[in-house]
């Protein structure tokens, strides 16, 4: 079933609304009447979400969604050209960075996101959801990185994960002619871990959420960066940290938890220390 969430009433700039629901941040991108096109205000209030995802211990897993039919037209190109033009930054320095490909000043985004996009999802909305761990997708998507029609590059991280996902020869397909694809498309190219119909990638997203901030917290940070080291760094760059987080880890009050727990034969009770 859809999961139903009151849509708030945004400012013309759009805005982006926070919910916490238990460990679980919910972070919407809210300008539904102009397809949540993107302003410089978004992009700010997207890094302080992201930031408030893992500074606050409580917050385990986050989720990005959108309000509206769609999941982002992509960029507000007449405010946002400016910007292009300049050279400038939407969201202030020492923030998280919602693309998370290591922009310099800049922080990683260290907690897992899962993202549930659906209708139109446009150029920055496929660097968003590329830059999550885990892709929900409506089977009513309409793809398209189409910033060589406009004499944009993508500067998103399309460049770099769209040939990781999908190969060069796809990545190219879709990166120099800018055409629509739809879902199908997209989880034939990994862009994408699963397509659902329409209305249910959200509780699909979070049911996932859900299942990921059941599991010991520092395990699945570690996890997570380990895995985008060997991607980012290589093989013996993630496989030198084996024994180290490992044993970190094993002194942790929650490493004791799953053993008490194993033992005893219930689901843990992590904490996250």
């Amino acid at each position: 079933m859809p999961l139903a969430i009151e849509t708030p009433t945004p400012p013309p700039e759009g805005s982006i609304h926070c919910e916490v629901r238990s460990h679980v941040l919910l972070i919407g991108i809210n300008r539904p009447a102009k397809r949540n096109g993107w302003t410089p205000a978004m992009f700010q209030q997207l890094a302080e979400a992201y930031t408030r995802l893992d500074d606050e211990p409580a917050l385990r897993v986050g989720v990005l969604h959108a309000f509206g039919e769609h999941f982002t037209a992509g960029l507000d190109l007449p405010i946002m050209s400016a910007y292009l033009k300049g050279g400038k930054k939407a969201i202030p320095p020492g923030l998280v960075e919602p693309h998370d490909y290591g922009l310099v000043g800049y922080r990683r985004r260290a907690k897992p996101m899962v993202a549930a996009v659906k209708g139109i999802c446009f150029t920055v909305g496929i660097e968003l959801m590329l830059g999550a761990d885990i892709v929900v997708a409506a089977d009513n998507c309409r793809f398209a990185q189409l910033e060589v029609q406009r004499c944009i590059m993508p500067t998103g991280g399309a460049t770099l994960r769209m040939a990781e996902r999908a190969g060069v020869g796809n990545a190219m397909l879709h990166l120099l002619t800018g055409d629509e694809f739809d879902s199908a498309e997209a989880l034939r190219c990994n862009f994408v871990q699963k397509v659902l119909p329409a209305g249910q990638e959200l509780a699909e997203a979070l049911r996932i959420a859900e299942r990921i901030a059941q599991q010991a917290p520092q395990a699945v940070v570690a996890t997570r960066q380990n895995v985008l080291k060997a991607i980012e760094l290589g093989q013996a760059a993630a496989v030198a940290d084996f024994i180290p987080v490992q044993q970190r880890l094993a002194h942790s009050d929650d490493a004791a938890e799953g053993v008490r727990s194993f033992i005893e034969k219930r689901p843990a009770r992590f904490t996250g220390t």
